[in-house]
């Protein structure tokens, strides 16, 4: 039987602790981004799309350095928050869900708007005619037939930022406790003499949570569209 230890036990709890944050924070925004590059059309729409899915091919560092210079202790965005409002996120655990929540972004935009892009417009067409406002229609109508997307986003940012190794090192370092998740602390084992059991311990921790995350997945969307009518 696998036996974890003590700071084995927080890297896990905290990583799932980071992703949760992650996740949960950024899902209305996502939403509310889907929307836009969905159903929006205005000047300057292919460079918000493309500012959005930046992430997913800058490298790690860079993203994780431009959070330092944006949000550290003293960076443009950071001096405000903790002189104004105490908000610390350079080298805490907030700043982890920063970074993950900013690498698993992208997949969540992406999936939550390809789900708005495929619905029928003459479903909204039809609440419209019968009386319903355009607020009234998108929570009535159009948001629970884009929650097999919005499951499937939130499902694959978690997991993204489960992962997240590169901005979040370059972000917060890898302060055991505090921003040392499962990435940093496989890292770290590989660097000490005899520590190859520990990161394979880690490491298959990483993956069992992986697959059960994508087995989620699949099963919540599979139910979303059965709910919603899109399968029998």
């Amino acid at each position: 039987m696998v036996e974890f230890s003590a700071e084995e036990w927080t890297a896990i709890l905290l990583s799932l602790r980071v992703a949760g944050v992650a996740t949960l924070t950024s899902l209305p925004v996502a939403i509310l981004v889907a929307v836009v590059l969905a159903r929006g059309r205005f000047p300057g729409r292919a460079l918000l799309d493309g500012l959005i899915h930046l992430p997913l091919v800058l490298p790690p560092v860079v993203t994780g350095y431009l959070l330092l210079v944006l949000f550290g202790r003293r960076g443009v965005f950071g001096a405000f928050l903790a002189d104004h409002l105490g908000i610390v996120l350079s080298f805490r655990w907030t700043g982890a869900a920063l970074a993950a929540a900013v690498m698993g972004f992208p997949l969540m935009v992406r999936a939550i708007r390809l789900s708005l892009e495929g619905i029928d417009p003459r479903l909204e067409s039809a609440a419209g005619t019968l009386g319903a406002g355009r607020v009234a229609t998108f929570f009535l109508v159009t948001l629970p037939l884009a929650l097999p997307g919005i499951v499937v986003g939130a499902i694959l940012a978690f997991a993204k930022a489960l992962g997240e190794f590169g901005a979040t090192i370059t972000f917060v370092s890898s302060i055991p406790g505090e921003t040392r998740t499962l990435a940093a602390a496989i890292y770290a084992a590989t660097q000490v003499p005899g520590g190859d059991a520990q990161a394979f311990r880690l490491t298959l921790v990483s993956v069992v949570i992986a697959l059960i995350a994508l087995v989620v997945s699949e099963a919540l969307q599979a139910r979303a569209r059965r709910q919603t009518g899109l399968i029998a």
